[in-house]
């Protein structure tokens, strides 16, 4: 196998999809949106385009606001959903519960996160069914007010369809919102091989997060509502909260590309596919644990340190010891090929030996 030295071209990047690029098309389409003049705040033509696909993706009527982070997408939305004295019931390892630095209850006014348990960084419909009419109307007491469900999962896991249809279940029966982070949507569906509307509003979302970031595109997310009913106040929320571009065309454009002629689930495939090609090269070797399947595009491993220290050394790049001694996360992205994936399977047969 060649060295580091001798393939400069080769990626070794596996921290997270978000080091990767844009994809050729949705840069090609910024330039072209780029060129003359639009109206602006979302009333160009490619923003209803946007809305008019979208709606024929999901097979539904839907509302779209285009906002430039999922950060962005999951606040506002959350905000339409929870009042001030509510909580957003969601996992402990949820991104908005570990990541997103208070801003869901910033934007919500103070709404607290209620952090349900579950294996596979999934919530546990039991102990949500609890938690859902948990001293429903004590004014001394915040109140359910709104359900998060992450698809992907923060540890690559993917809810099927049975559990989003029983977590939706049971928001139906308790009167609570259904909100979906889809920052790596995309990767979930190919995963299931569903359509994007049993992932959703047929099995009781009603609002997602639907991200393109992380999937090819430069910067730009799309709050899809199932009910339209949040529409208003959430375009609102989005001004006020400094989301709202004024030329924002040049968010709709990059959508536009993304979903044009399936990018979207192409680029999905390739990170998914590459993830699997990692996890199958890793099996059996010696000192290596997998820590779960690869079903989207994350694989969580154990290395031993020395592995860590060695594969760090030659250039690798990925997250470790955050979950655990030893413990390893790796993402691939829709720009991760091949030959890069068996590069790093090499150097760490190499150091396992």
């Amino acid at each position: 196998m060649n060295t580091p030295s001798s393939v400069p071209a080769l990626q070794q990047g596996f921290s997270s999809d978000n080091i990767a690029g844009a994809s050729p098309e949705v840069m090609e389409a910024l330039l072209r949106a780029n060129a003359g003049q639009a109206p602006a705040y979302g009333a160009d033509d490619g923003s209803l385009r946007v809305q008019r696909k979208l709606a024929e993706i999901f097979e539904h009527d839907v509302e779209v606001l285009l906002v430039p982070t999922g950060t962005a997408a999951n606040s506002l939305s959350l905000a339409a959903m929870t009042p001030p004295w509510g909580a957003v019931l969601c996992h402990t390892q949820s991104h908005i519960a570990n990541d997103e630095c208070g801003a869901p209850e910033f934007f919500t006014n103070g709404a607290r996160l209620m952090l349900l348990g579950g294996e596979a960084a999934k919530i546990d419909p039991v102990q949500l069914a609890a938690e859902a009419r948990r001293k429903v109307g004590d004014v001394h007491s915040v109140q359910p007010s709104c359900v998060s469900i992450t698809q992907a999962t923060e540890t690559g896991s993917v809810y099927t369809l049975d559990e989003i249809q029983a977590i939706g279940g049971i928001c139906r029966d308790a009167g609570l919102p259904l909100h979906m982070d889809g920052a790596r949507f995309a990767n979930a569906l190919v995963s299931l091989g569903c359509t994007p509307a049993e992932m959703t509003w047929k099995a009781g979302v009603e609002a997602l997060s639907f991200g393109a970031t992380k999937n090819g595109v430069l910067g730009a997310e799309a709050i899809v509502l199932f009910n339209p009913a949040r529409a208003r106040e959430l375009a609102f929320r989005r001004k006020r909260g400094g989301h709202l571009f004024s030329k924002m065309r040049l968010l709709s454009a990059q959508m536009e590309a993304y979903l044009t002629d399936d990018l979207w689930l192409k680029n999905a495939r390739q990170a998914n596919a590459m993830a699997t090609r990692l996890a199958a090269g890793m099996q059996g070797l010696p000192g290596v644990t997998l820590q779960g399947p690869a079903d989207a595009n994350i694989l969580f491993c154990q290395l031993p340190a020395h592995a860590i220290d060695g594969l760090l050394e030659q250039g690798f790049r990925f997250y470790y010891d955050r979950w655990g001694p030893g413990v390893v996360r790796l993402v691939t992205s829709f720009a991760t090929q091949e030959q890069e994936v068996d590069y790093f399977l090499s150097a760490l047969r190499a150091q396992v030996a």
